[in-house]
C-alpha cells in the first residue's frame, strides 16, 4: 500500500506545492525560501521517516508568517490524505527528546479532529527571517488541516534554536509511531469505527 499524497495551494500571497511519502527516510527537497523552516523541515522528514517534497514562493518581502502558516496548511493536508480511512494505523504516539539543554515533548492522536495545544515560552526574535512566534502557527496549521490531536510542550531550555528543534524532532518522532501501520489492527482504531 502506497500512502502518498500532492498537495497545491495558490493565494494571494504563497504558492506552495508539498508531494508527501509516508514510511519513507527522508528524502526529498525542502525549499521554501524561509532558511529555518526548510531546515526543521529536513528534520521532521528525518526522524518522522517521511519523504516530502515541499516548495513554496511567498511574499517574504512582509515576513514569513504567510508562508510558514501555508506550508503548515499543506504538509497538513498531504498527511491527512496519504492516510485515506487511517485503517491499520496505530492512531497515538508520543515522543519526548533533549537537544542540548532544551527538552521537549510531544503526544499526537490521529483523531479526525483538528487540535494544537502548544505549551513553550519563546522569547522574541528570530532565526533569520524565522520569528520564534511561527513556532506555534506552523504546528496549528499543520494539525488543523491533518486533522490530529497534537500536544507539544517544551519542557525545559535556554537556547531558542535548541527548544524549537527539541520541538520539531519530538512531533517527528510522535508523528513516526502514530502513523505507523500496526500488523494487528484489523481496521480503524476507533470504537466510532472512523476517524475522518
Amino acid at each position: 500500500m502506497s500512502r502518498t499524497a500532492q498537495i497545491d495551494r495558490t493565494t494571494g500571497e504563497t504558492e506552495v506545492h508539498v508531494g508527501l511519502t509516508l514510511d519513507g527516510t527522508g528524502a526529498g527537497e525542502r525549499n521554501t525560501g524561509v532558511g529555518f523552516l526548510d531546515h526543521m523541515l529536513d528534520l521532521l522528514a528525518r526522524h518522522g521517516r517521511l519523504d516530502p517534497d515541499v516548495t513554496a514562493t511567498g511574499d517574504l518581502k512582509t515576513g514569513a508568517h504567510h508562508t510558514v502558516e501555508d506550508v503548515g496548511i499543506c504538509i497538513g493536508k498531504a498527511l491527512d490524505e496519504a492516510l485515506s480511512d487511517r485503517a491499520g494505523i496505530a492512531r497515538y504516539g508520543d515522543a519526548r527528546v533533549p537537544m542540548d539543554e532544551s527538552r521537549a515533548a510531544c503526544a499526537i492522536d490521529i483523531s479526525g479532529r483538528g487540535l494544537l495545544v502548544f505549551d513553550a515560552t519563546l522569547p522574541q526574535g528570530s532565526i533569520g527571517t524565522f520569528d520564534y512566534e511561527l513556532v506555534e502557527e506552523f504546528f496549528r496549521a499543520f494539525a488543523m488541516n491533518a486533522k490530529l490531536t497534537l500536544h507539544v510542550i517544551v519542557e525545559t531550555g535556554t537556547n531558542a534554536h535548541h527548544v524549537i528543534e527539541a520541538a520539531f524532532k519530538a512531533t517527528a518522532r510522535a508523528l513516526r509511531a502514530a502513523t505507523a501501520l500496526d500488523s494487528t489492527e484489523r481496521g480503524v482504531p476507533s470504537t466510532k469505527g472512523t476517524l475522518v
